[in-house]
């Protein structure tokens, strides 16, 4: 199975070998004057080929890290703040983590007022000498009382000391039953001395050690917002993204532990490619609540017009009568039933302009609730799939045992069916996200490019999918086998196409306008008696105050040609203004 990186990767090797062969023939003639070819060799676009290859725009740059390898990376940033500072490794890492492991932050500060950050962060200036446990002579517990003769001891630069055993059974409660370890402070009441980690080496077991390390670990993590763990259950990897919160609009950080979970580095969800993490919010609340059934009763049902109460037809007759205040009128134009005439159950009367409003409301419900449908049902259609995909690659390798069997095949030889089944996955989840990423998107051309590519890698995966499910007895037949690898491919790379397409469109930021950001503008005809008409141009910019005095339509004319689609003119012909919608970029009225 070709993965994504090995997809765009032999583009661009193909590109470079191109280049190489160009190279020499270049070389080859040199015989030739420079001056004899001055005219600059055509482009064909190839340039603006190599930039996207070799950079993926739907690839955000990442590094997985083990437990050990978060460990080396504090050591790390500890030893220089030690060497630069010239005190203890642990009370560097208390202060690292005080200030959240911007070392920067902390030089500074460290230098303009040591005192007061050694305070805050729960350190003493005095930290010099090696923590140990003592027995002191006429010492006495202030937690159990005990004055044993002795009786060890423990007390770190504050003062104040509590014997072994009460301070074990504090730390045990901290760390194993708080899960506390970076803020662990004097068990003297107000006191916030911070303990360090070779203290409490000294009080508890190896294996609460462990724990503690552990859970420092986790901390260092959390503090920082360049790392977030691995959600995948029991793994302990965490992974390095570097994405900024206002990019999350146009970027969808999509990352890959080594245990092979997919997930969005930008919000909690699962890989939600192509849609961003903004709209895959909204999306799944719009799923959830109830906005739909409203629309469903919006679209299906109408409003008695004098008591407001929801009624259903559930008949042809056009005559209703409401149940509640008995009020008779037209189902059709909402008019009084007895203002119809002999035109009963067929109205045929010119419209009232609330009839006209009721209807056009409950019309733009409907579709509206169509188009939700719409997207809806194949986003569930594509997540039962995955769910069902998932169970069959469950299935997968005691499947690929049975083929073995079955066609003497070696194990690497039925892999094709393993990479085959992480294709459908990916597919799927990918698809799934299109429909709800294409119900936020506005009708232009780019728009149906995606659903081209939405359409190719949809085909392309049901066609893999049934050849998948194929019985054991056929899968062993070496065509199939090929066309199975061959699919597997296919649709590993016409993801990849529509991913990078979109993220390309995302990053310019206008090629996939949401619907949320157009504004229907209405533009107002009054040469030669034309009616009203609705642009759907995206609302620009607010014109500056002068042309915003000088036109008498605000709501009609938002800008000036330089800044937008709506373009506006006065006439001298006509007292009045007169206004033209056009398309700046066909000259189109």
């Amino acid at each position: 199975m070709d993965s994504e990186e090995e997809y765009m990767s032999a583009l661009s090797s193909d590109d470079e070998m191109m280049q190489d062969d160009s190279a020499d023939e270049m070389s080859a003639g040199d015989d030739f004057d420079e001056e004899d070819f001055d005219e600059p060799d055509p482009d064909f676009g190839l340039a603006k080929d190599l930039d996207r290859k070799r950079k993926a725009a739907h690839i955000a740059p990442y590094k997985v890290f083990e437990p050990s390898d978060v460990q080396h990376q504090q050591d790390d940033m500890i030893n220089e703040v030690n060497m630069i500072l010239d005190m203890r490794k642990e009370d560097a890492a208390i202060l690292l983590r005080h200030f959240r492991w911007n070392k920067e932050r902390l030089l500074e500060d460290y230098m303009d007022r040591p005192e007061k950050v050694l305070e805050a962060a729960g350190l003493s200036s005095n930290s010099s000498t090696l923590p140990k446990l003592e027995s002191l002579p006429g010492f006495m517990c202030d937690i159990c009382c005990e004055d044993d003769k002795g009786l060890q001891s423990f007390a770190m630069k504050c003062g104040h000391r509590y014997c072994v055993d009460c301070y074990r059974h504090y730390l045990t409660q901290k760390i194993r039953d708080e899960g506390e370890a970076a803020r662990i402070q004097c068990p003297s009441d107000g006191c916030g001395r911070i303990l360090d980690s070779r203290s409490l080496d000294l009080l508890v077991t190896h294996d609460l050690t462990d724990r503690y390390h552990e859970l420092l670990n986790r901390t260092y993590v959390e503090d920082k917002d360049v790392f977030k763990w691995c959600p995948a259950p029991d793994c302990p990897n965490a992974i390095e993204c570097v994405v900024k919160k206002k990019d999350l609009e146009k970027i969808v950080p999509t990352v890959e532990c080594r245990c092979g979970n997919r997930f969005c580095f930008g919000c909690p969800n699962p890989d939600h490619q192509p849609a961003p993490c903004h709209l895959v919010k909204k999306w799944l609340k719009k799923c959830a609540d109830d906005s739909e059934t409203a629309n469903w009763i919006s679209a299906n049902t109408k409003e008695c017009p004098k008591c407001n109460s929801t009624i259903e037809k559930n008949g042809g007759c056009n005559h209703m009568t409401c149940r509640k205040c008995k009020y008779e009128f037209c189902w059709m134009c909402m008019g009084l039933w007895s203002e119809h005439g002999t035109s009963w159950y067929n109205c045929n009367r010119f419209e009232e302009k609330s009839g006209a409003e009721a209807r056009d409301a409950q019309t733009k419900s409907r579709t509206s609730l169509e188009r939700y449908l719409h997207y809806y049902n194949r986003y569930a259609n594509h997540e039962q799939s995955a769910k069902l995909d998932k169970d069959i690659a469950h299935k997968t390798e005691k499947k690929m045992v049975q083929l073995q069997t079955a066609s003497r095949m070696s194990w690497i030889e039925v892999q094709y069916l393993n990479s085959a089944s992480q294709a459908l996955q990916t597919c799927r989840q990918t698809l799934k996200w299109t429909y709800a990423f294409a119900f936020y998107l506005a009708k232009n051309n780019l728009t149906e490019i995606f659903e081209d590519n939405q359409k190719d890698l949809e085909m392309a995966v049901e066609n893999l999918s049934e050849m998948f499910e194929k019985p054991i007895h056929e899968l062993s037949d070496a065509k199939l086998k090929v066309d199975i690898m061959d699919k597997t491919s296919y649709c590993n790379k016409r993801r990849v196409i529509l991913l990078e397409d979109t993220a390309e469109n995302l990053a310019k930021g206008t090629a996939f306008p949401p619907i949320a950001q157009r504004a229907k503008l209405t533009v107002l005809f009054q040469v030669n008696g034309l009616s009203t008409r609705t642009c759907q141009a995206p609302r620009p910019p607010r014109p500056p105050a002068v042309a915003r005095n000088e036109c008498k339509q605000p709501e009609a004319c938002y800008g000036r040609i330089e800044e937008s689609m709506m373009a506006y003119m006065m006439t001298s012909a006509s007292p009045k203004l007169a206004y033209r919608c056009f398309d700046l970029e066909s000259g189109q009225r």
